[in-house]
């Protein structure tokens, strides 16, 4: 699969993996900041974005994605931040294959399993008659009386797109998102850890990374680890506290 990508900057190059429902736009701010020192690729990920649709979503194949699309951009070690269901495909890549990858950026996500908890998402973008919607306004409406959330809706209106018969369409590929969820939640695993550098950043509001998944997940697979919190900031770190996000990332990336 060639997965659609951005190209921005000169430097260290440098490849961000959107979260779940997301695409690439998610990081286009951080990112031009983050394209005055680094060659950044701003990555869709299969069934999302203007990336390829296909029945198979897991994390394997989507780390497999990201190693064709590093070969194709004859890129021998990129450094690789994902953000999320990225960040699951970043940790992922890297222990696979740790020769293809300086280092490893994480946000907001653990190795582990999650339990189900994106059904009412998914439940409300497929409620919508997007086939005889009029307007964007129209959409988020109907999106309304499900998800009360203005910033949520907002995130997921981005994948909206018109197409050539001038009707409404989701970019996600929502039906093999809901079929392989249990593959999205899944945990990453490897009897082999990652040896070189890596960078955790968890928002304090979220509970997406717990004080024990530390301990029990992250250093276990990942040895050579620094974990940061950015104390106010919720699950969508780059989006909430872009500054000290751009700081860790910068920092560690110039490190030696």
């Amino acid at each position: 699969m060639k997965l659609h990508y951005r190209e921005l900057g000169h430097g260290q190059p440098l490849i961000i993996l959107h979260g779940l429902f997301g695409t690439s736009d998610n990081w286009q701010t951080l990112a031009k900041r983050l394209a005055e020192h680094y060659n950044v690729f701003l990555v869709d990920l299969r069934n999302h974005g203007r990336s390829p649709h296909d029945e198979q979503h897991d994390y394997d194949t989507m780390a497999d994605d990201v190693l064709r699309l590093v070969d194709e951009l004859q890129i021998p070690t990129p450094a690789i931040m994902g953000h999320s269901m990225g960040g699951k495909v970043a940790m992922n890549y890297a222990l696979k294959y740790p020769t293809r990858i300086t280092k490893l950026i994480v946000v907001d996500i653990a190795p582990k399993a999650y339990p189900p908890h994106h059904d009412e998402i998914i439940d409300a973008l497929q409620s919508v008659d997007l086939a005889t919607a009029t307007s964007r306004n129209e959409v988020d409406a109907q999106l309304a009386t499900t998800i009360q959330e203005d910033e949520v809706r907002l995130f997921l209106m981005k994948n909206l797109y018109r197409k050539e018969d001038n009707t409404f369409g989701w970019r996600m590929n929502l039906g093999a998102i809901e079929k392989n969820y249990e593959k999205i939640a899944a945990p990453i695993t490897s009897d082999i850890p990652f040896k070189k550098s890596a960078l955790f950043i968890k928002g304090g509001r979220s509970r997406y990374i717990l004080p024990e998944d530390v301990y029990t997940n992250i250093e276990h697979l990942f040895t050579q680890v620094e974990v940061e919190t950015i104390p106010e900031a919720g699950h969508w770190v780059h989006a909430e506290a872009p500054d000290k996000v751009y700081d860790l990332v910068t920092t560690f990336l110039s490190a030696e």
